[in-house]
């Protein structure tokens, strides 16, 4: 076989091997009803740039997604931000050919392009943010759906679990899935938003999740049952689940909703 063939097959071969599982994620999604979130993280240097990314979802991101099929989009502020706070969007897909096919069907939509156009069109002296952080989410097979908290005053803590290796990330997710981890926090009031593994995006291999409270005194009493919790403290004593083996880093920030947010 000559070079030039060997190099080209060789891609072709590559680009196979990674869109094949995704193939074959979004026909197993898509038979379960398992749901993909996108997680987006928007770095901002000013007010102007948050109102801008704010009146973008509100007027245009949001309702143009919900006629796609995405329900629940919840936009976000941090609570205690340092500085400039970053905007934080989790949006909802019912399949990953959702999510693969909702950019080109937004292109196609006169009314988003329209609303949307001071954050799509902004120039690069004045951009609508700094940068985006992205990932994609496939929900935990025990939650496969996001739940919606109730529309009262509330706050969100998103956690990230990091881990070593994918093996300690699976067992990870046994513990939530299989061993009951997630029953524990339902059953305790902490009204999961969503679990999920990340697939595509940064400091992988990591699973994230969003409980809600009602307020910051709310969540130090939450956290104090799940504590002392004799289910919980029969599933963290088992040493195959002990964090010392599964969870190398925690990263845990608290969030607030925007007017516009649907969570």
């Amino acid at each position: 076989m000559k070079r030039r063939s060997f190099v080209k097959a060789s891609v072709l071969s590559g680009a196979a091997a990674s869109i094949l599982p995704l193939s074959s994620m979004a026909a197993s999604a898509k038979d379960t009803g398992t749901q993909f979130y996108e997680l987006r993280t928007y770095t901002l240097k000013n007010e102007a740039q948050q109102k801008l990314v704010e009146d973008y979802f509100q007027n245009a991101a949001i309702p143009a997604l919900n006629k796609l099929g995405s329900k629940n989009i919840g936009v976000f502020t941090e609570l205690k931000p340092t500085g400039q706070t970053k905007i934080y969007a989790l949006i909802p897909f019912n399949s990953l050919a959702d999510f693969l096919n909702a950019q080109e069907k937004l292109d196609k939509d006169a009314d988003y392009q329209t609303k949307g156009a001071a954050y799509l069109t902004a120039p690069a002296s004045e951009p609508a943010y700094e940068r985006i952080e992205s990932s994609l989410l496939k929900a935990f097979a025990h939650m496969p759906k996001m739940q919606v908290p109730k529309q009262s005053p509330r706050i969100f803590e998103l956690r990230r679990y990091e881990h070593a290796t994918e093996s300690a990330g699976k067992k990870k997710l046994e513990m939530f899935n299989d061993a009951g981890e997630i029953d524990v926090f339902k059953r305790l009031g902490f009204n999961p938003v969503f679990f999920g593994e990340t697939i595509i995006g940064d400091h992988r291999p990591n699973l994230i999740y969003m409980i809600t409270f009602d307020d910051l005194n709310a969540k130090g009493a939450h956290w104090k049952a799940f504590g002392s919790d004799p289910e919980w403290k029969k599933i963290s004593g088992n040493p195959d689940y002990s964090d010392a083996k599964l969870v190398s880093h925690i990263t845990s920030t608290l969030l607030q909703p925007v007017a516009a947010s649907q969570v």
